[in-house]
């Protein structure tokens, strides 16, 4: 794998260099383990048209980009629902 080099001020360095040490890893392994944890602009909107292609395919409904994008915000709602019902199990106040 090639390698090539960046610059940071001394502070962000020795920041990363700590990280990494309390990790066990190395900068370049550490930075690496960095950058594929966020995802490019590309990467997400390939995601969410993805995750719009299932929504549509186990809806049964043809929804436009526009329409998911007024939509309520469902998984939102399924959450709050779960954790009602949760809450009325164990006898908890809502």
């Amino acid at each position: 794998m090639a390698t090539t080099t960046i610059q940071v001020s001394k502070e962000t360095r020795d920041h990363l260099a700590t990280l990494a040490a309390e990790r066990g890893l190395t900068l370049g392994q550490l930075v690496q383990q960095l950058a594929e944890k966020e995802p490019t602009r590309e990467q997400i909107a390939e995601r969410l048209k993805a995750d719009r292609d299932v929504a549509r395919r186990n809806m049964g409904v043809d929804m436009s980009d526009e329409e998911f994008d007024q939509a309520p915000d469902i998984l939102g709602n399924i959450y709050r629902i779960a954790a009602e019902k949760v809450r009325a199990a164990r006898g908890e106040a809502a």
